[in-house]
């Protein structure tokens, strides 16, 4: 298992995190999984061994009974295992029942560490961008979980990137606890995180973790051309959306031509090609079998040629839109780091067909 530091802080994660959505199966998420807690025991057991060091979840899986399994299966093991958890979705019908606010982010914290039998949290997210509460009054709520010992550290989830600099900016003004990851969705079907999420990242110093990285399932490879029968999506799962289906085939069909020159899964090579992205330090694997996580957890070993990375890229990038084709024309010179997050994955987009500044 490889370790990477998330973002610029000291904690080194591992570089697949465990993923709990599938634990409880209440309500609508059935459709993807109902482990009860001696499976999820075997899994949790699985995953360690192979050197996952960290376990996510949140307070609105199974409405709650997700976290009650993690705090079971933990409870008085695996003490170096970190866990992560989230807060804002709707978890009740009360007006308070959702969002961002001191008074809602407080009292969830308190009822996670309750469900998960843990006296800290060590990476708390906010789920989902409040824009009804003021940013100063979210990174205060945070800042006083990491001081009275009850989260080590923050994050944000599905963020834009003006939400994310608009909360780190609110907390270094009060010199308050700032952001030390973000949690999101990116994909070689999904990319749109390029154009500003991981840019930022790179910039601020932001950890990614990426959530559904093989985007539900649809990048395991059991799908070729149509939904698999029997997968969440034939059951009438629409997330992550897929707006071009032909696209989604033929990244599919890429994935599954450069997995078998490797001998491996399609599943294990989008991985790979994730884990190769700036500022990545963790992809969110979930899955229902003791067989799936022994595929995906090799993912951080499998190493892609430039070849197949430049094919991969090839099939899945997407458009320059502005302002970045316009920089891409006549910014390149001046370019940063950050800039190369998303231009490097265009060497041979130029205005016109040639390179303007030769």
């Amino acid at each position: 298992m490889q370790y990477r530091h998330l973002g610029r802080t000291g904690l080194k994660i591992s570089a697949v995190t465990m993923g709990t959505f599938t634990f409880g199966g209440e309500g609508g998420f059935a459709r993807a999984g109902a482990q009860g807690v001696p499976e999820a025991r075997e899994l949790v057991d699985l995953c360690v061994d192979h050197g996952v060091n960290m376990i996510d979840t949140a307070n609105m899986y199974s409405t709650g009974l997700s976290e009650e399994i993690v705090g079971e299966v933990m409870d008085g093991r695996h003490h170096d295992v970190m866990i992560t958890t989230k807060a804002r979705m709707p978890i009740g019908e009360g007006p308070n029942d959702r969002g961002a606010s001191r008074w809602h982010l407080i009292r969830e914290c308190e009822r996670s560490l309750q469900r998960l039998r843990r006296d800290h949290i060590d990476l708390y997210y906010v789920h989902e961008w409040d824009g009804c509460t003021p940013v100063e009054e979210t990174m205060e709520a945070l800042d006083t979980l990491v001081r009275d010992g009850k989260v080590r550290y923050i994050g944000c989830s599905n963020y834009t990137a003006w939400q994310v600099m608009k909360s780190l900016g609110a907390a270094e003004l009060r010199r308050a606890t700032r952001f030390a990851a973000q949690q999101i969705h990116y994909t070689l079907e999904a990319r749109e995180a390029e154009y500003e999420l991981l840019p930022m990242s790179v910039d601020q110093g932001v950890g990614v973790q990426v959530w559904s990285p093989l985007a539900a399932g649809l990048l395991s490879g059991k799908h070729r051309g149509g939904y698999a029968t029997g997968s969440r999506q034939s059951a009438g799962w629409d997330e992550p959306p897929i707006r071009d289906t032909a696209r989604l085939w033929r990244i599919v069909d890429e994935l599954v031509a450069v997995g078998e020159a490797h001998g491996v899964s399609a599943a294990r090579v989008a991985l790979a090609w994730t884990l190769t992205r700036p500022a990545i330090a963790s992809v969110v694997v979930g899955g229902r079998t003791a067989e799936q996580f022994e595929d995906t957890l090799q993912a951080p070993g499998l190493v892609l040629s430039d070849e197949q990375l430049v094919r991969l890229d090839q099939v899945s990038r997407l458009p320059l839109i502005y302002p970045h084709w316009h920089q891409h024309n006549f910014a390149r010179e001046r370019f940063g780091e950050a800039d190369r997050a998303l231009h490097d994955s265009y060497p041979d987009r130029h205005y016109g067909g040639e390179d303007p500044l030769v």
